[in-house]
């Protein structure tokens, strides 16, 4: 093809953070909704995410410890108030629905040597918080502090004994800083680094989990990223229990936030942890597939090292959501008549997950046409892959370099592309 338009250079040499992988939330929401389907359907669905040959490649996950907005009621794995001893700690709630997806999603994914999941709570059980309730915002009281640190080492040890499934990763608490009217749970900068050091930190250690399960700080929006880097990795005491931080779209576009945390703490990778388009309407629109491919593009080329979505499936209306908290998802199931639909925004994070493989390294791009966001990776085998997102109203011509070849390439209005370039 003759080659024309803006010159986008790949460098492969110029290596920059290695890619854990992508993937979606296994919500109870997305799990009741998948169990309106026949089984046969219900097991398509999770295979198109998670099986590495039939599907898009998915590897990671992640769940609620006790219960979300995305839920289809509040619970909690121990409600029995003042239970220090956490007798009453039990996985009942999360077997109807929940464990049924967690299972198939890691058998579609092949097994625990690609499936990682991340456990993140949205709030505590109501008798440990300040306002005794699991929604409308509360704070961890100070004497229940040791208790929630054993909460999630039980949580663990129970998934291990009684499903042999093992934890990839916890994160401390889902959005600290947001006062949500459903679950939620409020820590400053200050109070989730002394929850780390002196609590959820020592308790994984003294359970020799502290090895085997990561755990992860923030896990809310760029905007906030760095005042709260500053408090949990600044202080040594925490950080040394942090792998890394989490983060989510929603507010702010400052992708660079994340490369500036990257600058001052670069032993601690980010991944980008929740987004989805919120408010559910225009379900299933092109748009909503443009916003994912662009914000995973700045941000990984900010050194954010993962992707997680949102639920990874929801009804004809964005749900169900406890609150009426409705949003899009890449899948959607209309309850009415059974159809699944795959949205642009399924096809557009497919063009990332099918081809960037755990283990890629995002390599050095220059270039390239203005205004069209470009990304480019090493996979672990030396094959090279280009993305490139076009979401503006008129096509555009570019040539894309690596060494001495040269391609002539031409991308439509709205569209994104993946080149992929064989192993040397």
């Amino acid at each position: 093809t003759p080659a024309g338009g803006a010159v986008l250079r790949l460098q492969p040499a110029e290596r920059f953070q290695e890619m854990i992988g992508f993937g979606g939330a296994l919500t109870e929401s997305s799990a009741w909704v998948l169990a309106q389907l026949p089984p046969a359907q219900r097991l398509e669905v999770i295979r198109r995410y998670y099986d590495p040959t039939d599907g898009i490649g998915y590897t990671l996950a992640r769940t609620h410890l006790n219960s979300c907005d995305f839920s289809l009621h509040m619970w909690a794995l121990d409600e029995t108030p003042g239970d220090y001893d956490l007798h009453d700690f039990t996985l009942a709630p999360m077997r109807r629905w929940l464990m049924p997806l967690l299972q198939d999603a890691r058998r579609a994914a092949g097994g625990d040597t690609r499936f990682k999941l991340l456990v993140s709570p949205w709030s505590p059980p109501s008798w440990m918080k300040t306002n005794n309730r699991m929604d409308d915002g509360g704070a961890l009281r100070g004497e229940y502090a040791p208790v929630w640190a054993d909460y999630f080492v039980r949580f663990a040890e129970a998934m291990q004994r009684e499903e042999n499934f093992p934890i990839w990763a916890f994160s401390v608490q889902n959005e600290p800083e947001a006062h949500q009217t459903w679950e939620s749970c409020l820590y400053t900068p200050a109070q989730e680094r002394d929850f780390i050091k002196h609590h959820l930190g020592p308790a994984l250690a003294r359970a020799g989990l502290a090895d085997r399960i990561k755990l992860i700080g923030w896990d809310h929006n760029r905007d906030r990223i760095e005042a709260r880097a500053a408090a949990v990795l600044g202080d040594p005491e925490s950080a040394k229990y942090l792998w890394g931080l989490g983060v989510h779209w929603y507010v702010s576009d400052d992708f660079a936030a994340s490369a500036r945390v990257h600058r001052k703490w670069p032993d601690k990778p980010i991944i980008f942890t929740e987004g989805c388009c919120e408010g559910g309407t225009n379900i299933g629109a092109w748009a909503h597939g443009e916003q994912y491919a662009t914000q995973m593009i700045g941000d990984f080329s900010h050194w954010v090292a993962g992707f997680i979505d949102w639920n990874i499936v929801l009804d004809q209306r964005g749900g169900p959501n406890h609150v009426g908290n409705f949003c899009d998802a890449p899948v959607i199931v209309d309850l009415r008549t059974k159809e699944v639909r795959y949205t642009p925004a399924f096809h557009y994070i497919a063009h990332f997950s099918r081809y960037v493989l755990p283990g890629a390294h995002r390599i050095a791009s220059t270039g390239g046409p203005a205004g069209l966001p470009a990304i480019a990776f090493a996979n672990p085998d030396g094959s090279l892959v280009t993305i490139i997102v076009n979401p503006t109203d008129t096509p555009a011509q570019f040539t894309l370099a690596v060494g001495q070849e040269k391609l002539g390439c031409a991308i439509p209005a709205h569209a994104i592309q993946t080149y992929l370039h064989p192993a040397p």
